[in-house]
């Protein structure tokens, strides 16, 4: 546990993948984030809201509401918000260009670092060749994905039970899976390859919720991760350091108080 926290200041934050409207977001720990961060930029590049989902079937908690107004929050604060919508939330593309209470939408963008660098920020699903040309399939892997990540949520409330912190099953199944690891290898170079014929220094993305940065031919390829799996962001320091916050493992008390008290209660109850 963790003693009394301030509020991190950055000059950037990139989040993406919140997918809120499911019930595998972690709405409570993006709060958390949220509530102990400022900074002068904000993207939030693509599915921060789960459209595919919602039009399925409609689940919407109070913390997900939460979350999106202290979204909307944010611009009148005086930052500066830019919204790259994903293919989940795929419909807010066609505002692109337009400004919503403060908060720019773009279908992707550039963004200049302290230092002059020059990024490519996108959601990065136009190169998931799965999405762009066999979206039946997409959809087929979303179930299949909804599936792991319930059984992901019932493995990390067992895990709280006996103490253990958070750790991301289907992350760790996904790398270990060797389609999954060249599937994964082939989008980073696609998307590095997209930053380079465009003369830029580097890309930040999201999309295949898995946290990175690491250099690809010359290109400084960052994906953000995202709030179903691995709860992380990615940040630019005012140093123009670029860092992964892991903010499950770093503050794995930031779930509900009501969840932490069951879980409380459960170490309580006498065994056998």
């Amino acid at each position: 546990m963790h003693g009394i926290r301030g509020v991190s200041t950055y000059r950037t934050i990139w989040i993406s993948d919140t997918h809120l409207g499911t019930r595998g977001c972690k709405a409570e720990y993006l709060l958390d984030f949220l509530k102990y961060t400022r900074s002068e930029n904000l993207y939030l590049i693509g599915d921060i809201v789960d459209g595919w989902r919602l039009k399925r079937s409609w689940y919407w908690p109070q913390t997900h509401n939460d979350v999106l107004q202290k979204l909307l929050r944010t611009a009148p604060k005086g930052a500066k918000v830019i919204y790259v919508p994903g293919n989940h939330d795929e419909a807010a593309r066609q505002f692109a260009g337009l400004q919503f209470g403060g908060i720019d939408v773009a279908h992707d963008c550039v963004h200049e670092m302290v230092d002059g660098r020059r990024f490519l920020i996108t959601h990065g699903d136009e190169f998931d060749v799965i999405v762009r040309y066999a979206r039946w399939i997409a959809l087929l892997g979303d179930w299949a994905y909804t599936l792991l990540l319930w059984i992901n949520h019932h493995f990390n409330g067992l895990r709280r039970v006996f103490g253990f912190p958070y750790w991301s099953l289907s992350a760790y199944l996904k790398h270990k899976v060797k389609n999954a690891v060249e599937y994964i290898s082939q989008y980073e170079a696609a998307v590095a390859a997209t930053a380079r014929q465009r003369g830029l220094d580097g890309v930040v993305c999201g999309h295949i919720h898995n946290a990175e940065i690491r250099q690809i031919d010359g290109i400084l390829y960052c994906n953000d991760g995202d709030w179903v799996e691995s709860c992380t962001a990615l940040v630019e320091h005012l140093d123009g350091t670029l860092e992964l916050i892991h903010w499950a493992q770093l503050y794995p008390e930031a779930i509900p108080q009501a969840t932490r008290g069951r879980d409380r209660a459960k170490q309580l109850l006498p065994a056998g």
